[in-house]
């Protein structure tokens, strides 16, 4: 999708913020502990590569992504440090991985059969990361003697270089932490049959580590911390406390195209689901769900100038419409998400309104969507 650089709306992205974050998380890590910056979802809607190199400036020691096109658009823009993928990629990579110095994560022996065909062919080896299904039930080892079976398999193994070794918490932002303790305990058992010896294990997430939850961790994967978003954030329950402070970096900004008086009996966008009970000032704003900005959103108040003004009508394509409380000149700044965590359009507030969690929302955002970078 090609970004729209000729109408009046854009993420913007606080890069500032986000170096701030990270270096906040660094003085937070445990002696020894590494941080690999999350940059999965071009940045969790952020932009990946500018994100990347701002984390760099901040002290990143690497990298996770959830699929290989992700990692290579990282090589492609000169990124050097490690880069693992999170995901599961299809054996017949591994070749390409390895010549661009990317790990790939090992979801199960048959895997590792697999992309050890492929790299033979090409002599070639590539950096590992077993994959542990601690209790996500998602992807990776859960059983016993397929792990062991594993273990021996790459011991002495040409193909394979074992880099890590990791899983991922399903309940690490939970105030609540009896699953958390059961993953830790699992993850602690498989760790324990390991006849190689990976060069680190992690499973220090975000949440794991910003809510001081005692696991040992050779990496921290900080991935919406970087953003300066609470991973514990959801619609029905309170954010628990950080142990760092937390900086938003993104804002949705746009502009008023349009502004009009209707009359009584006139309806607002498809279905008329708003019409008008007298004389209405409405305006128009050029945002719509193909940029990710949802239908559900009708209602919301977002900022107009210095008012805050509810969606009016279903949020069509391209377009939604916003009642006025007086005549606004065209051009006026429309703020859809403000990076004030105070305001009451913040990006928490956003997913609260339509029952989600503020990482969809932002990853919802589109690439049509230009990000334009500065530093406050």
């Amino acid at each position: 999708m090609i970004p729209g650089i000729h109408r009046p709306a854009a993420v913007r992205v606080n890069l500032g913020a986000i170096k701030e974050n990270i270096e906040q998380e660094k003085k937070h890590l445990k002696p020894g502990q590494k941080l690999f910056a999350v940059v999965k979802a071009n940045g969790y809607g952020h932009g990946a590569v500018e994100v990347a190199k701002t984390a760099i400036e901040a002290g990143t020691e690497g990298f996770c992504v959830a699929i290989l096109d992700e990692a290579l658009e990282l090589r492609r823009a000169g990124i050097v440090k490690p880069i693992l993928v999170m995901g599961v990629t299809s054996p017949e990579y591994a070749p390409l991985a390895s010549v661009n110095d990317i790990s790939l994560t090992v979801p199960n022996l048959e895997w590792l059969k697999d992309a050890q065909e492929e790299l033979k062919r090409e002599h070639l080896t590539l950096k590992v990361h077993l994959g542990i299904d601690s209790g996500m039930g998602r992807i990776g080892f859960n059983e016993d003697e397929e792990f062991i079976e594993a273990n021996h398999f790459l011991e002495d193994n040409e193909f394979f270089f074992v880099e890590g070794m990791f899983a991922h918490f399903a309940s690490a932002d939970s105030a609540d932490d009896s699953y958390f303790k059961h993953q830790v305990k699992k993850f602690k058992h498989m760790k324990s049959l390991l006849t190689i010896k990976p060069k680190w294990i992690h499973v220090d997430n975000t949440a794991a580590s910003l809510f001081d939850k005692q696991v040992v961790s050779d990496i921290v994967r900080f991935g919406i911390g970087i953003y300066g978003l609470n991973p514990s954030s959801t619609p029905t329950t309170k954010d628990l406390k950080s142990s760092i402070p937390l900086r938003p970096a993104l804002s949705l900004v746009s502009e008023l195209t349009h502004v009009k008086t209707i009359h009584e009996g006139d309806g607002v966008g498809y279905g008329s689901t708003y019409v008008a009970d007298g004389d209405k000032i409405i305006g128009t704003v050029p945002i719509g769900y193909a940029d990710g900005w949802i239908r559900k959103f009708q209602g919301f108040k977002i900022k107009v100038g210095d008012e805050y003004c509810p969606i009016v009508g279903r949020i069509c394509m391209d377009q939604f419409m916003v009642l006025l409380p007086k005549e606004m000149p065209i051009g006026t700044e429309v703020t859809l998400i403000s990076d004030n965590p105070n305001e009451p359009n913040n990006i928490k507030a956003a997913a609260d309104y339509v029952d989600t969690i503020h990482y969809e929302v932002a990853c919802l955002l589109s690439d049509r969507l230009p990000r334009v970078y500065y530093k406050d």
